[in-house]
């Protein structure tokens, strides 16, 4: 077993490297086909493909060809309670595994590639391993890199839910960690294997139950039940469950474990001009029935309505008329979209059944097939609010004792520590006015909107 410990500054050396080896702006010469294989993204439980977004612009931004990175977007994401019972609008691990295969039957025909690379979050990772040792991924798959997964469990306690995919003393992670050779090794060739884990801040790789509702509980799992013998583990101090997927720092370990060699550049290079496009997703088993849940199915919303608005940078206004105005399809697409690069942009869904949903993002750098837009639904304890606006960082936890930021100019309360929340919700009075969302030195400015005329605002951190 090789374990890595990266310092979480590491990659200034690799934008140094950049600076000698490209001109700013401009993404770094494209490798051969031998030398960029086609990468699968795999993301976690509950999320969806656009979480790769920056991650794919990273590989772009060194030379990737675009047509070779491919994001999958899972149906119904969210894992059974217990994966031997069917569970509306959860996915058994089975069903999970069947979805990836096809998908890299996909990749393989259309980019002619013999193998593909594949990169997991999270429960994305058990997908993977599913694949490899139960699907015949062993002879499609070059390289499996896992970035938080559980693959000793979020807990390994016996008799509490052992049937959960997350167990690890149930039957699902107990076959995956059986041992592949004399060794006691949990990976086997010809795959190449690596895990990346947080040192401690991994909210799902944890000593005490408390993110699992058990607090004082010991899970009996460490921060490095995300590692698995015989495999290359990373150890980056600090970064979040999400980042060891999404963040600068793991892309720069997984760079170099796909190519042997650091990227020219881990930022990412602007475009001259940007496409975007995506698809309008809906929430529940049912998308057009709130008592279905809210939870996301990444399933298209067909009939859902978008408007896109450049907006100022300082106060989130509106600069003119809509960019774009689409009724959605069956397929979910709302695109495509030419704009600027660096363009702030408000993203505006309506849908029978869900709040006006307004989401501010800052600037697009780089031209993305990925930006998956979902309305929201207003909970009964906020139909009384003036405004409801909420900070989200997707790719990423909010960690008060290590990042900088602000919601509408103090320090979003009820965030706890430990990075174990990704969203941060505030009842701002005031009539509409403008606010802003400051996260580590990316600020996202928006305008708010009265609930009690079904409106909400999301302040999206891209990082």
């Amino acid at each position: 077993m090789n374990t890595l410990f990266l310092p979480r500054r590491s990659l200034l050396l690799a934008t140094a490297v950049a600076a000698g080896l490209a001109l700013a702006g401009c993404a770094t010469r494209s490798p051969s086909l031998a030398e960029a294989p086609p990468i699968v993204f795999v993301h976690g439980n509950g999320d969806t493909a656009a979480l790769w977004q920056t991650t794919a612009w990273r590989f772009e931004s060194n030379g990737w060809p675009r047509e070779r990175l491919h994001a999958i977007d899972v149906p119904y994401p969210l894992s059974r309670d217990d994966d031997a019972k069917p569970q509306p609008g959860r996915t058994s691990a089975a069903e999970h595994m069947a979805y990836l295969k096809a998908e890299v039957d996909k990749v393989i025909k259309a980019t002619g590639a013999r193998q593909v690379v594949l990169m997991g979050n999270s429960r994305g990772g058990n997908a993977i391993r599913n694949y490899i040792y139960n699907g015949g991924g062993d002879k499609t798959v070059s390289h499996a890199i896992l970035g938080g997964t559980p693959n000793h469990g979020v807990w390994a306690i016996a008799g509490f839910r052992e049937g959960n995919e997350f167990s690890g003393t149930g039957p699902f992670l107990k076959a995956l960690n059986a041992p592949k050779n004399a060794a006691g090794d949990e990976v086997s060739g010809p795959v190449k294997w690596m895990t990346i884990r947080s040192d401690n801040n991994d909210k799902f790789a944890q000593p005490d139950g408390l993110w699992i509702g058990q607090k004082g509980t010991p899970t009996n799992v460490t921060a490095a039940g995300p590692e698995l013998k015989g495999a290359t583990n990373v150890v980056i101090p600090r970064i979040d469950h999400r980042e060891t997927s999404y963040s600068p720092a793991a892309f720069e370990a997984t760079y170099r474990f796909i190519t042997g060699k650091a990227p020219a550049r881990t930022d990412i290079a602007a475009e001259k001009s940007v496409v975007l496009n995506g698809k309008i997703t809906g929430l529940g088993v049912d998308s057009a029935d709130a008592k279905t849940g809210n939870f996301s199915n990444n399933l298209p919303l067909p009939g859902a309505q978008l408007e896109v608005y450049a907006t100022d940078s300082a106060t989130g206004a509106r600069t003119g008329g809509a960019l774009l105005k689409k009724t959605v399809g069956t397929d979910g697409r709302w695109g495509p979209l030419t704009t600027q690069p660096g363009m702030p942009l408000e993203f505006v869904i309506s849908a029978p059944g869900y709040a006006t949903t307004h989401i501010y993002r800052s600037g697009f750098p780089r031209s993305s097939e990925l930006i998956h837009l979902r309305p929201e639904r207003i909970a009964d304890a906020d139909k009384t609010a003036d405004a409801i606006v909420t900070l989200t960082r997707p790719r990423g936890y909010l960690d008060p004792a290590r990042d900088k930021m602000l919601l509408d100019g103090a320090p979003p309360a009820g965030v706890p520590a430990g990075a174990g929340a990704a969203s941060a919700k505030i009842k701002p009075a005031g009539g509409q006015r403008p606010i802003a969302a400051e996260f580590n030195g990316e600020r996202v400015v928006g305008q708010t909107w009265p609930a009690a005329q079904g409106h909400v605002v999301m302040l999206e951190i891209s990082q």
